[in-house]
């Protein structure tokens, strides 16, 4: 698939190009996108003007030359941070101290009001986003499972408000190659239509020594095709189709050495990838009333991708994972609300949703997997009876097979009324009744021929199953109060408190473990010997790899300011938040490598936010600033007692700060900018017992702009003191792995309208 993606994504970087050169020649631009303004059906004012701490980012800002995608916008959020590691399928989001690598997100994520019901589809490339705003804190009320921490909104660019054909391109350090071009038209009052694309390219960052080559080479691809339909002044029609393609290699995950206290070069022997084909078809239609307002929003979601990886990242032939699964899901949004007169304004929704996975991920055990996994385990058992004896499996390597079909629905009905209280209070009260149900059905196998020196004299062959079916079923009630004091119309206070929620789940990855240990508990059973220590563990069913919700009760109290005639705005928050229930990644007791996700604990935490933008005459200046105190209140993992220790992979300090300065000319060029940005973050402990953890560190970056009319030469660096530090951290069978980020980067960008 890799090469045919590649492919694809180089004819789509063609089409963009031959479209916007073929049809900008038809058509001029004739509206300026600075007069695009975009509030989202849900909200019915400017975040700033809601009881919410939330960032917005503009169009600018987002088609920015360093960023790529969401995780770009990591410390430049308060108290949001997405980690770059692995792949395009890993998309670890923390925010205010919660969050899991694995599973489900603590983030809902919109496109042009469309929810992503898949976080592996949370890693995109951005093009043509209009609009990116974060709302932090729970918003389960109006958005639902999986909004526990926040729920991030990306507008893309409609043809219904701009005309015109832009394109744009980057090269920067490593070979790194980005092309992006769309067209806008209206063929007439009442219809409008886009096309947009994308192609992205990168040699890569990092060097595998086992082979001397990049291990994390990329190509990934997009196209965006959207009509608008405005028959009258009442309705409106918009769809919006898209596709997108990814294939890249992975993982740079290095070895550590405790004696020498730091991670060795990335080395190890089975190649590694991730390939990704996702569709999505978006249909919104909204009726816009003289007292009400109807809007509809229906969506078809597919994906289908592929993980291979080495998973003990080693030299050593230990074992491998695939992970192939296709992803069919619809989702509907019905919501009625009231005109914004009078002292009572309400909206109302419907909300539904079905998603059905049908997933395979076989583990291959190599012959260094079978010896030390299994071999080693039950041998050790044996010799202390059977000195001389000992047990053999005679394949040099061998598939645990496993595949699951995974059906999960739902539907909720929510409410939220707004009560204005004199010329200065406004308050809200919403409740959200949310009903889900999940199911997996199983089937696990594994084949082996095994010998025992003290009983047998041949190999014996030994086929060990593990099939069923496991059902969740859950009713959630999600209630939110707010108060907010209008000090005038640009300055208010407001608290609020709510109750966030993550769905709960299957743990499909343990699945392999429990076959192993299930394989050497048969061995002994058929050869009528059972040794203390051997295969034992506290996960021997399917059952146990069920998992559910996560809770959180939030309070929060902020306020939004604007000042010096709105050329400084400031926003400042501060939160608690009591998570019950909490979603944890234990390590089982026994003789195992695997790990599941299970409602192991309780975390409080508490912290603030601040941020603050000031825009005097050429310049401007920006600053964002979290601080996050998390820390478990109840966690034993089955190995020991972390309470009172620090939550890991979340910073404890985000910051962001921003100077730029445009030059105003009237020579070759018409302005000049130039800017410079730097992120500070940390510390970031990395494991429950915070033996390890990344002290804060600081990425510089900046940049100098030409802009000419509709063209835009931009010269920018990321990273420019090339700062050594760890973005991601994990153990598997006794060793302990790293990922380093990514060093200076050096670029060149392109952008031209016409």
């Amino acid at each position: 698939m890799a090469t045919s993606a590649g492919r694809i994504c180089f004819l789509i970087g063609c089409f963009a190009l031959g479209a916007t050169t073929l049809m900008g020649q038809q058509e001029e631009s004739s509206i300026s996108l600075d007069e695009v303004s975009i509030i989202a059906v849900k909200e019915n004012k400017p975040i700033r003007e809601q009881a919410v701490s939330a960032s917005s980012f503009n169009m600018e800002q987002v088609s920015s030359a360093t960023v790529s995608s969401v995780k770009d916008f990591s410390a430049s959020i308060p108290n949001f941070y997405q980690p770059e590691y692995g792949s395009q399928m890993t998309s670890s989001i923390y925010i205010r101290g919660l969050g899991a690598r694995i599973d489900q997100p603590v983030m809902g994520l919109n496109v042009d009001e469309v929810p992503f019901l898949n976080k592996n589809n949370y890693d995109f490339d951005l093009f043509d986003v209009c609009r990116l705003e974060m709302l932090r804190g729970p918003q389960g009320t109006l958005y639902g499972r999986n909004t526990m921490c926040g729920v991030m909104n990306l507008f893309t660019l409609s043809p219904a408000s701009y005309t015109g054909t832009r394109f744009s391109a980057d090269y920067s350090s490593e070979n790194t190659v980005k092309l992006k071009g769309s067209t806008y038209h209206q063929l007439n009052k009442k219809f409008a239509f886009s096309l947009a694309a994308l192609y992205n390219h990168t040699d890569g960052f990092y060097t595998n020594l086992y082979d001397g080559d990049k291990c994390d080479p990329s190509n990934s691809g997009a196209f965006r095709a959207r009509m608008v339909w405005t028959p009258n002044r009442y309705w409106k029609v918009d769809n919006s189709f898209s596709l997108g393609l990814v294939s890249q290699g992975g993982y740079a995950y290095a070895l550590y050495d405790d004696s020498l206290k730091t991670h060795l070069p990335v080395n190890y022997n089975d190649g590694s990838s991730y390939e990704r084909f996702s569709l999505m078809d978006g249909l919104s239609i909204r009726r816009v009333g003289d007292r009400y307002l109807f809007s509809s929003v229906t969506s078809y979601q597919y994906l289908d991708d592929d993980l291979n990886m080495d998973n003990d990242f080693t030299p050593v032939d230990v074992f491998t994972l695939e992970q192939a699964q296709k992803e069919h899901a619809l989702t509907q949004d019905f919501l009625l609300k009231s005109k914004r007169d009078g002292i009572w304004h309400w909206q109302c929704g419907l909300w539904g949703f079905y998603k059905h996975i049908d997933m395979s991920a076989p583990v291959t055990f190599k012959r260094g997997g079978i010896e030390q996994l299994i071999l080693d385990n039950a041998n050790k058992g044996i010799h202390a009876v059977f000195p001389s004896d000992y047990l053999d499996i005679k394949e040099n390597q061998f598939v645990v097979y496993s595949h699951f079909d995974m059906p999960t629905y739902g539907a909720a009905l929510y409410h939220q009324s707004e009560f204005k209280l004199g010329d200065h209070w406004l308050a809200t009260i919403g409740l959200r009744m949310d009903y889900e149900a999940a199911s997996m059905t199983y089937r696990n196998q594994a084949d082996v021929n095994y010998y025992f020196s003290l009983l047998m004299d041949d190999f014996q062959p030994l086929r060990t199953e593990m099939n069923g079916k496991e059902t969740n079923h859950f009713v959630e009630f999600l209630p939110k109060v707010s108060l907010q004091y209008s000090i005038d119309k640009r300055n208010n206070l407001y608290a609020y408190v709510a109750k966030g929620y993550k769905a709960g789940g299957f743990n499909t990855q343990i699945f392999s473990d429990i076959l192993q240990t299930r394989m050497m508990n048969g061995m002994m059973d058929k050869l009528g010997v059972h040794m203390d220590g051997v295969g034992e563990t506290t996960y021997n069913s399917a059952k146990a790899t069920t998992y559910d919700p996560e809770y959180s009760w939030n309070y929060e109290l902020g306020g939004h300011f604007s000042l010096l005639n709105s050329t400084l705005l400031a926003d400042v928050a501060l939160f608690y938040i009591d998570c019950r229930d909490q979603q944890l990644t234990v390590f089982p007791q026994g003789k195992n490598v695997g790990r599941m996700m299970t409602n192991a604990g309780r975390t409080r935490s508490y912290g603030g936010e601040a941020s603050l933008t000031y825009e005097p005459n050429d310049w401007l200046f920006s600053l964002a600033y979290g601080y996050t105190n998390a820390k478990f209140v109840d966690f034993y993992d089955g190995r020991a007692d972390y309470a009172g220790n620090r939550v890991p992979y979340s910073p404890s300090n985000t910051l962001s700060a921003l100077t730029q300065y445009t030059w105003h000319l009237k020579a070759f060029v018409d302005k000049i900018v130039l800017k410079a940005d730097g992120k500070l973050l940390g510390d970031i402990y990395w494991n429950e017992a915070n033996d390890y953890k990344q002290d804060l560190y600081f990425l510089l970056g900046g940049g100098v702009s030409f802009v000419h009319k509709k063209m835009e030469l931009g010269f920018w660096g990321k990273n420019l003191t090339d700062e050594a530090y760890d973005t991601f951290y994990f153990r598997s069978m006794g060793n302990d792995f790293f990922q380093a980020g990514k060093p200076r980067q050096l670029g060149v960008s392109f952008r031209w309208e016409i």
